[in-house]
């Protein structure tokens, strides 16, 4: 009963926490072809979402429009109360305050080839945030300390595993300090064994209280750690609600469908 209690506490706490993301009525367009088909969803902060769906689902360019790396052709974006209307122009002041908010990280790792893990990391605040590079340094070596490779700092990216090189990129975008953070299939190009090095990473975030979007296949993941799951297929939102109640009785028949496939093979 006192579970059941403490639970109910939690939920109500979570309901009554403000804001982070909002989409309202998002459209986007390649071509002829709609991939985002008035999309509307709300992520609370600190809140862990996790997006799941088939191929083509339209999933990686939703969280890509979220910080207008692919500017939709209509609808409203707001993070952390960054408003922007898209159809409109958009004012590269209003466009850089809401990045600036966000981190993502990437299928492919994006790390700077010709760079130390230490400078991939630093650079980018100094750049940014207009930090010393004494400063991005320490900054940079308490993250790297935090995804356990401190002892990478002098390596090149190259010399680091794919799991190692992924939890870097994790480093990096922490180094900014964003208030959210989005995961675009993280783990999708790594062995099994390896992305449970990211997953575990990821997990330690969420239970930090980041506020956190995930592209993922890892129905795992997706069930254990988000706090609610998010079904695509065809540019729009099947179903989304409770984790437990998605996956053990989805509303719809294309949910039901897509998540036979993916737990049963």
């Amino acid at each position: 009963m006192t579970q059941v209690r403490n639970e109910s506490v939690m939920q109500q706490a979570a309901e009554h926490r403000p804001t982070a993301i909002s989409l309202e009525s998002v459209v986007k367009r390649f071509g002829e072809h709609t991939v985002i088909d008035d999309v509307s969803l709300s992520v609370r902060e600190g809140e862990v979402i996790a997006i799941i769906g088939p191929s083509g689902a339209g999933k990686s360019t939703l969280l890509r429009c979220i910080n207008l790396l692919e500017v939709p052709d209509s609808g409203r974006i707001t993070v952390e109360g960054n408003q922007v209307d898209a159809g409109t122009e958009i004012n590269q002041k209003d466009l850089v305050r809401l990045r600036r908010n966000v981190g993502m990280v990437f299928q492919s790792f994006n790390l700077f080839p010709h760079m130390s893990v230490l400078r991939n990391i630093s650079l980018p605040q100094e750049r940014v945030l207009g930090r010393t590079r004494a400063e991005a340094d320490a900054r940079s070596m308490q993250l790297l300390e935090r995804v356990g490779l401190a002892d990478k700092a002098g390596q090149y990216p190259s010399r680091c595993s794919g799991g190692q090189q992924q939890r870097i990129a994790i480093a990096r975008a922490l180094a900014l300090d964003p208030q959210v953070m989005l995961f675009d299939e993280p783990t999708s190009a790594l062995d099994p064994e390896v992305g449970l090095e990211v997953l575990a990473v990821m997990r330690e975030l969420a239970a930090d209280g980041m506020t956190m979007v995930v592209v993922t296949h890892e129905m795992q993941f997706a069930r254990d750690v988000s706090d609610r799951v998010v079904v695509m297929a065809e540019g729009a939102i099947l179903e989304e609600g409770d984790p437990a109640e998605v996956f053990t009785a989805p509303a719809k028949d294309r949910t039901r469908r897509f998540l036979r496939a993916v737990l049963e093979r």
